[in-house]
């Protein structure tokens, strides 16, 4: 009976019984009833192997639309950061968190840094929110949490949010895979080529597309009459090389140090500074479009990026983000 409450209690965190999924006082019940017998069965070694770190991403879910923090293993001293702003265990997404991600789910366990990044959709009060999700482990125990949400989500993207896009959840092939290392200088050379509007300075392969916030911004079909929106339809080299993104002067924190071999991901947090200080761009290499004015007070973009890199090349790139205040602090100072 016990193992059988074991593979239900997992089939339930997973999503696989979507229906009981969704509803709060469902997972309540089977996250209260039963999901104690999965935490027991968690690994005690000091290592936390790619099976362990996912199960951890998916009680840590169920917990937090639980609203009870005692199913996970906590460290007493844990930091947790919602947002930008340290909380406590039980306070913020932990009060609000209405049914667990069902269907739009890309995990990257790292075995070495003994972390996990996550990205998802799942619901808040009811309502669809996107959640970039960082756990790090030590000991058994999560020892850092961090949850980034992105609220009022395009009803226009919402279609892009359903399902995670196959490239992102397929493995690479064994003579595709780089190093570890390799993956995360990858990752953070995104954040150059973005700065430095040289779409050149990052490895992006022909089929690179992006998507922030479900929202597509490369590789959209050309529109009738040129001008602005060529830009969007362009690929993520091109894109760049016009400097439409030379409003973005500064990254900083980049905290890449998230990678898995098995599905050539790589998970990026960072905090993206504009001082909108040029109220007009010069775009270079876009027939019939010259400037591009930016009337917007200056803001910063905390942000999540999963990289999917096969072959030493960025083929997919998976982003959400939420405005804050211009110079705002991490929470991680």
């Amino acid at each position: 009976m016990a193992e059988e409450r074991k593979r239900l209690a997992v089939k339930v965190i997973q999503g696989d019984n979507v229906k009981t999924a969704i509803r709060f006082t469902a997972v309540l019940l089977v996250s209260i009833g039963m999901l104690a017998s999965v935490r027991v069965s968690q690994p005690q070694a000091a290592q936390c192997d790619r099976a362990c770190l996912l199960m951890t991403t998916n009680i840590y879910l169920a917990g937090l639309v639980a609203h009870d923090p005692s199913i996970v293993k906590l460290s007493p001293d844990v930091k947790f950061v919602e947002n930008t702003v340290p909380m406590k265990p039980g306070d913020g997404l932990w009060k609000t968190a209405s049914a667990i991600p069902t269907t739009f789910k890309i995990y990257v366990p790292d075995t070495v840094s003994q972390e996990v990044g996550f990205l998802g959709v799942m619901q808040e009060n009811d309502r669809p929110i996107e959640i970039a999700l960082r756990l790090k482990i030590r000991d058994g125990q999560i020892v850092e949490a961090e949850h980034l949400i992105a609220r009022n989500l395009r009803d226009t993207s919402l279609p892009n949010l359903q399902l995670p896009r196959p490239g992102l959840l397929a493995s690479v092939p064994a003579d595709q895979r780089v190093p570890r290392d390799q993956m995360l200088k990858i990752g953070l050379s995104y954040y150059d080529a973005l700065v430095n509007s040289d779409g050149h300075a990052a490895p992006f392969a022909d089929d690179c597309i992006r998507r922030e916030n479900g929202f597509q911004t490369t590789g959209n079909p050309p529109p009738a009459t040129p001008g602005r929106g060529t830009m969007g339809a362009m690929g993520c080299t091109a894109q760049l090389d016009t400097r439409v993104m030379s409003y973005i002067k500064r990254i900083e924190p980049r905290r890449v140090e998230i990678a898995d071999s098995e599905t050539g991901l790589v998970f990026g947090l960072s905090q993206f500074r504009h001082p909108m200080e040029e109220k007009t761009l010069k775009i270079v290499g876009v027939p019939g479009v010259d400037h591009v004015d930016m009337n917007f007070n200056p803001f910063d973009l905390p942000a999540a990026h999963i990289f999917k890199v096969s072959g030493g090349e960025i083929h997919e790139i998976e982003a959400m983000g939420f405005m804050m205040p211009y110079n705002s602090k991490t929470g991680w100072e």
